[in-house]
């Protein structure tokens, strides 16, 4: 059989970090252990049942078995518009401002190939989301990191970023509430934001993947929300983690109209939109009362305080998350992130996601996911305990 050589595009993308941590999780499962995965970051509860229910239905429609229209179904960009103006009060024309998305990482993948050239400069968040590096990678142009440091909240320093690699940045990724770090943003630092986008030409992309995930009765803000957002930038949201539809593939971006007629032309020559049934049904999930969301918020809340509670007791200095369902939590200072997770897989079959995954300044942290029972958490406090690390 011939062997065919991959394209030197392909050859430049990055290496998933994840790859190994899952072929380690595999040799200790395949020795009979009873492994608890903390390390991914995919919903462990189902879809609420009416959005099944609203699938179901729509499937039988005659309409949904033809192609959907190239950009989205109307009542689809409708049920978005009426989503962000009763969350957030945010006016989005469904017309021009919103294009719907293969899930929300299509869109962040496929942002820079749509606004830059080869060589283009971006400001992407260390530590931050693996998949925004896929997409600069593709579009060919360089990434410059703006350390997310914990005494700055998580948050970007505007003030320490080289004024020349602002001159030259074209596009800056966010995400809050945070991906790994569980940080949440405030008004002042999405106005400094739009600020200095304004101020360097660059468009903004607002990972807002967790949006619906924010703890102690404090609702994540939308980057929209902020005067001036839409001139400068665009919002992502997923239906993945809001509503559990992780495997329906949905998502959408609004905002910005020249960055959204961008995506739809990128779109146009990749895809026909998604199955019209399954943006009937994200429609319904939009639309319908909330009360679902409210509960899955709660859930993790009630997760996030048995854990973090639990390992403070033990001795671990760690701090809650204000929002995700992610902690991130520092590691004793004689291990690096790999060998700290290599020794909670190993010894107390704990998964979590080493720090270094996500960038060089996630060193010294490991990622936990909030996505198993309450039960499974206390297991994991004991196994750590019995570790006798602390």
């Amino acid at each position: 059989m011939k062997h065919f050589q991959q394209s030197e595009l392909l050859n430049t993308l990055p290496k998933q970090f994840f790859a190994s941590l899952v072929e380690k999780v595999g040799k200790v499962v395949a020795q009979g252990h009873d492994v608890i995965n903390l390390g991914q970051g995919n919903p462990d509860q189902p879809t609420p049942e009416h959005i099944v229910k609203s699938l179901q239905e729509a499937t039988e429609k005659p309409n949904h078995h033809k192609y959907s229209p190239f950009q989205g179904h109307h009542f689809f960009k409708e049920a978005i518009a009426t989503f962000y103006k009763r969350e957030y009060e945010v006016d989005i024309n469904p017309e021009t401002e919103v294009a719907i998305l293969f899930g929300g990482k299509a869109g962040l993948v496929e942002i820079p190939q749509c606004l830059l050239n080869e060589g283009d400069t971006v400001l992407v968040p260390d530590p931050g989301y693996p998949d925004y590096w896929s997409g600069v990678a593709l579009a060919r142009a360089k990434m410059e990191y703006m350390p997310l440091k914990e005494v700055y909240h998580f948050l970007p320093n505007y003030e320490d970023i080289n004024p020349e690699v602002l001159k030259a940045a074209k596009l800056m990724f966010l995400n809050y509430p945070n991906n790994p770090t569980g940080a949440v943003a405030n008004s002042v630092f999405f106005k400094e934001t739009v600020d200095l986008a304004n101020e360097h030409d660059i468009c903004v992309v607002h990972d807002f993947a967790y949006g619906a995930i924010g703890f102690d009765g404090k609702k994540p803000l939308s980057f929209l929300q902020t005067p001036g957002a839409k001139d400068v930038g665009i919002e992502i949201y997923t239906l993945s983690k809001t509503f559990n539809m992780a495997g329906w593939r949905v998502g959408f971006a609004v905002g910005n109209e020249s960055v959204i007629k961008a995506i739809n032309l990128l779109q146009d020559h990749m895809y026909v939109s998604i199955f019209g049934a399954i943006q009937e049904a994200a429609a319904t999930a939009l639309l319908d009362k909330q009360t679902c969301v409210q509960e899955l918020v709660d859930l993790y809340e009630e997760r996030r305080n048995i854990l973090i509670h639990g390992l403070q007791e033990i001795g671990w200095e760690v701090k809650a998350p204000k929002g995700s369902f992610f902690a991130w939590l520092k590691v004793p200072e004689r291990y690096t992130s790999e060998e700290f997770a290599d020794k909670l897989l190993e010894e107390a079959h704990v998964v979590v996601a080493p720090g270094i995954g996500f960038g060089s300044f996630g060193e010294g942290y490991v990622r936990v996911g909030l996505l198993t029972s309450t039960e499974r958490l206390q297991e994991v406090v004991q196994r750590i305990r019995g570790l006798k690390i602390f």
